[in-house]
């Protein structure tokens, strides 16, 4: 993907120096100060790589901050970042805004359109009524400043959850992966600025309800074969991933399971994927994002999945969950996701399976 950066000051490395990827461990900028992009996404251009995600520097879950805008990071080596600042900033006189701090705006995703030369931004937004909404905005420079150019988008008509977006290297056709909320995956074809569905889509992977619905789609491609790495629907608490492929983008999708199997929590490493990078400079390194949202708090999985299950089969989820925290408050209290963590890990593969294994540390330099 070609980024319009020419006027951005790249990294010039002041700082010590890491050589190595440490997953779950304390990332911080050249600065000093913890990375603040997550559920994010990898853009590379001119040698630069540009880490950009949702800023959680002020969510400690003391107050009703969400977030505090995208943020995005530059690297040469994918180990060193430095903080390019804020480059959608919050929208703090409109409460009404998708962009205020206090509305529950999640996981930014930005591509490139070569036929506009702009950049076009999606986020989703979780309203109280449980409904989820897209808000899409455009700029001419990564860096901003972006324009709303859509707001309380119901794409065909769905609630659109946690989504990933895809442009054919090719011919530049675009695609939108969603989960159609506590339902099933929804590829949509984009419109040719990248800002609406055309109408045009598949459905996959269907389930009656959480947290066997399969959200969180992280789709990558390798050779002829689409992958997507999704997982169930259990709030920020963590779940086993799954792993499907295809020959095409509209599928069918074939389910090969869990990418994860040496982790015994059966919490994909306590994390969620949010998004997988293919290294430009190397034959066959991918490389997997991830989120630790609950930090180090212990997690029963097996006791999440029952709990969401219990409550969606019950068919008044909303009341099911208010009585479980009034009984037990912890397990539901806020998580300081400002201290939030990042497993990031390398893409193994055994023929058309992929596979995640832990390292405690892993370099680039190791893969040809």
């Amino acid at each position: 993907m070609t980024t319009n950066t020419a006027n951005h000051v790249h990294p010039d490395r002041r700082a010590a120096r890491r050589t190595s990827i440490t997953p779950g461990q304390p990332w911080l900028d050249t600065s000093g100060n913890l990375i603040q992009a997550h559920g994010g996404s990898i853009l590379h251009d001119g040698g630069i790589f540009y880490w950009y995600g949702e800023n959680k520097e002020r969510t400690t879950g003391q107050t009703d901050i969400w977030h505090w805008g995208v943020r995005c990071y530059a690297s040469k080596d994918l180990y060193n970042w430095e903080d390019c600042g804020v480059i959608i900033p919050p929208v703090l006189d409109d409460r009404t805004s998708p962009l205020h701090p206090a509305q529950k705006m999640d996981r930014p995703h930005i591509v490139y359109n070569r036929f506009t030369g702009q950049y076009v931004c999606w986020v989703k937004v979780m309203h109280p009524d449980d409904t989820q909404k897209s808000t899409v905005l455009v700029a001419d420079s990564l860096f901003g400043p972006y324009r709303i150019v859509r707001t309380d988008l119901r794409p065909l008509g769905m609630s659109a959850g946690d989504f990933d977006l895809v442009v054919d290297p090719v011919d530049g056709k675009a695609y939108y992966y969603f989960e159609r909320v506590h339902s099933e995956m929804i590829c949509a074809d984009l419109t040719e600025d990248y800002t609406d569905v055309t109408g045009y889509y598949s459905t996959h992977f269907p389930h009656p309800h959480p947290p066997f619905v399969r959200e969180a789609p992280a789709y990558f491609r390798r050779g002829s074969l689409h992958y997507l790495f999704t997982s169930g629907t259990s709030g920020y608490f963590p779940n086993a991933s799954e792993v499907a492929v295809a020959r095409t983008y509209h599928g069918p999708w074939t389910v090969l399971g869990d990418p994860h199997p040496g982790d015994e929590s059966r919490t994909s490493y306590r994390s969620q994927i949010c998004s997988v990078f293919k290294h430009p400079h190397k034959k066959d390194l991918y490389i997997a994002l991830a989120d630790r949202w609950l930090g180090d708090r212990d997690v029963d999985a097996q006791q999440a999945a029952h709990m969401f299950e219990t409550a969606f089969a019950s068919g008044r989820p909303s009341e099911y969950f208010a009585r479980y925290e009034q009984e037990d408050p912890a397990v539901f209290a806020a998580p300081n996701t400002s201290t939030a963590g990042y497993v990031w890990l390398p893409v193994r593969f055994d023929g058309d399976m992929a596979y995640l294994d832990w390292h405690e540390e892993w370099q680039i330099e190791d893969f040809d």
